[in-house]
């Protein structure tokens, strides 16, 4: 072997060994075994259950380049039958080298000939390689055609260049069932993620889509900012970020569901008490008028108070927000007594059904919104129990800051401004966003995409919460679409 070729073996065993992308690195094979065979085409099969499938196909002359990260070959797979050369050569694990397929009787070589009909290409001298790993597991087949002397005319391979490139499909071998594995563990730990995340939506109705909504925007607008130069993450920056957005409720999964599920500002078993007692009022009111201590008129009005009491629990009880009229009738509906028939006095409102009413903003109690907000403290306790890779090492951090803003009014840690990375502001953008325009809330009617991007827009330019860049490059993208 010459020494230049020496070289080119330590190189591919140097490029084998740092390539991670398979697409990248079948590609890459295939044309390191090319150079070093100084042939014309060739062409990498992977073994699919019982069939070769073309992966990677190169042809100098005909200037054919497909798979890899390009265009797949769009040809039918091969049997794994002894018929087939390429077949045969992974079956019986041997290198098999032929220096004219035209005078080859052994082999099958009809579809190369019929190929060679079609384009007038000439395949004359073959060289195939099986791929193994060292345990025998059959991995796939190199075949070359066409080896080029000095002057550039086809002729056979040498029995030299068949070691060399055994030597190489064995390392190539390991290599891409090393890369597989390493798959194969990073898809099970993203499915895990997955079931977790989706384990926390299921857990009620009402946010049974966010997350995956949100990892479907996020991809989209990542490309987006990529494609118009706004940021440059790499795929491996991109994988990081959806990582992050698949955990950042994972918090959730011990949020109680009386405060997650919460439709009202009043419990449905509050609601219930308030309505047997507006009944119990009214029954009493009867029991007086029939006893003498009131008259019709009393009794008729007693009634008519309890009733418009109900209508105004039921407006208050499901607004959105309480304006300070109703929060003044309110008042004075506490503010009222009622006695029962042992004389003891009780208040048409009690303290805390008059507390959780008047909740100005939204459906919880300072008490019940503190124990939502924790979600993000037990995300990050949660997230510190899991030994992420260096590519995923920012995971925990990001996922437990989407509710940070701008203007430090977040939390948990009222982080502002340049405290707050790029991603972190991006994830922020999609939950809100997702949380506006979403139908399955149990507090709030679904915003129009519209309608949530002026509350974004708002945020942005008004409040200073928001990364108003982001805001106006999310809206452009249009993701959610």
């Amino acid at each position: 072997m010459k020494q230049e070729d020496m070289r080119k073996v330590l190189e591919v065993g140097v490029m084998l060994s740092s390539e991670r992308n398979l697409n990248r690195l079948l590609e890459r094979i295939l044309g390191c075994v090319m150079e070093l065979a100084n042939c014309d085409a060739g062409t990498l099969y992977l073994l699919d259950e019982d069939v070769l499938r073309f992966t990677i196909m190169h042809n100098h002359t005909m200037g054919v380049y497909e798979g890899g990260d390009g265009q797949a070959p769009a040809l039918p797979p091969v049997p794994l039958g002894r018929e087939n050369v390429c077949a045969l050569a992974l079956l019986e694990n041997r290198t098999i080298c032929i220096a004219d397929v035209r005078d080859c009787r052994e082999y099958d070589f009809s579809g190369p000939i019929r190929y060679d009909a079609m384009t007038g290409y000439r395949t004359r001298s073959m060289l195939v390689v099986p791929m193994c790993s060292r345990s025998g597991e059959k991995i796939g087949v190199l075949q070359l055609i066409n080896a080029a002397d000095e002057e550039g005319n086809a002729g056979p391979f040498s029995e030299d260049m068949a070691l060399v490139l055994e030597s190489v499909a064995s390392q190539a071998a390991i290599t891409i069932q090393n890369v597989r594995y390493v798959e194969e563990i990073k898809e099970l730990f993203q499915s895990f993620v997955r079931v977790m995340s989706i384990a926390v939506d299921e857990r009620t109705p009402y946010n049974g889509n966010h997350t995956r909504h949100m990892a479907a925007y996020g991809g989209k607008f990542v490309d987006y900012l990529n494609l118009k130069g706004v940021t440059e993450l790499l795929p491996a920056d991109k994988e990081e970020l959806l990582m992050s957005i698949w955990l950042h409720d994972i918090g959730k999964l011990v949020t109680p569901l009386e405060v997650m599920n919460k439709r009202t500002r009043l419990l449905p078993e509050q609601h219930s008490a308030f309505l047997h007692r507006m009944e119990l009022i009214r029954l009493n009111g009867e029991i007086d008028r029939l006893s003498g201590r009131l008259t019709g008129e009393e009794a008729a009005g007693l009634a008519a108070q309890t009733r418009e009491a109900e209508a105004l629990v039921e407006k208050v009880n499901g607004a959105a927000y309480l304006p300070d009229e109703q929060r003044n009738v309110l008042s004075g509906l506490a503010a009222k007594s009622w006695m029962d028939q042992e004389g003891k006095i009780h208040p048409w409102l009690t303290e805390e059904e008059y507390t959780m009413l008047c909740i100005r903003k939204g459906n919880l109690s300072e008490e019940e919104r503190k124990i939502m907000e924790e979600h993000v403290e037990i995300t990050d306790r949660l997230l510190s129990q899991i030994e992420f890779p260096t590519e995923l090492s920012h995971v925990r951090e990001w996922a437990a800051s989407h509710h940070e803003l701008l203007n430090g009014s977040g939390y948990p840690r009222r982080l502002s401004g340049n405290q707050i990375p790029l991603e972190v502001r991006i994830i922020t953008i999609l939950d809100i966003f997702d949380a506006l325009v979403a139908k399955d809330r149990p507090y709030k009617k679904g915003m129009s995409a519209e309608e949530a991007l002026g509350v974004l827009k708002g945020m942005a330019e008004k409040e200073g919460a928001l990364d108003k860049e982001l805001v106006r490059r999310f809206e452009e993208s249009r993701c959610w679409e």
